[in-house]
């Protein structure tokens, strides 16, 4: 089984997040073409630790320590913000000054956990903590091999290739900061390539370990 640990954020910051994706790329985030493939809406998550292919019979068994590793933090709250790409290839929102402490200590636990159980866990909060919009699935030399001449003056982006494309989203959403929401759990989640919406990765969450809750309610 390939599993990751990561944080979601509420249905209410990925509306917010939608109306701004809306006004930055316009008609092409409803229909990007063949050569973007979108996270879908309700697998939109911040990655804390990836830990690859598990034994099965070795989750639950994480998932025991997870809850041990993370019984001393708090819920806190976490705001996306700020745009980018990695590579031109991949688009993501970032994540505010607010909330990147949190997310440090939930990978710092994961690790913890998985330690116990004999497996990895890649910090993917240590260096930039993101939400993965969006995927280029056709390379720049590819598109323009088969697409000579396209992209006249006045035309929108070809997203046949993303990067360009992601490079001017990126920039528009630059300025960009949502709601902030507060973090109260973090998931162990499978990850199935190839199974979900256009080829890409279907997720299955196996489990929601909450995060210790304040003896006053705040």
């Amino acid at each position: 089984m390939r599993i990751f640990t990561a944080v979601y954020p509420t249905p209410e910051v990925s509306a917010h997040l939608d109306l701004a994706l809306a006004s930055v790329g316009g008609a092409l985030v409803a229909d990007p073409g063949k050569g973007v493939r979108w996270t879908p809406k309700e697998q939109r998550h911040l990655t804390v630790a990836f830990h690859g292919e598990v034994p099965d019979g070795a989750v639950p068994h994480f998932v025991d320590e997870l809850t041990a590793a993370v019984a001393d933090i708090r819920p806190f709250e976490c705001v996306l913000a700020g745009g980018g790409t990695f590579q031109g290839r991949t688009f993501f929102v970032g994540v505010g000054a607010q909330g990147v402490d949190g997310l440090r200590a939930l990978a710092a636990a994961a690790e913890e956990g998985a330690a116990e159980c004999g497996f990895r866990a890649d910090d993917r909060a240590a260096g930039r903590p993101h939400l993965t919009l969006a995927r280029a699935t056709v390379r720049a030399d590819q598109r323009r091999r088969g697409n000579p001449g396209r992209g006249g003056r006045g035309r929108q982006p070809d997203t046949a290739d993303g990067s360009a494309t992601f490079d001017l989203w990126a920039r528009a959403l630059s300025v960009y900061r949502g709601p902030a929401w507060t973090v109260e759990s973090v998931s162990v989640v499978r990850s199935d390539l190839g199974a979900g919406q256009s080829g890409g990765p279907l997720h299955t969450e196996v489990a929601r370990v909450p995060l210790r809750p304040s003896p006053h309610g705040w």
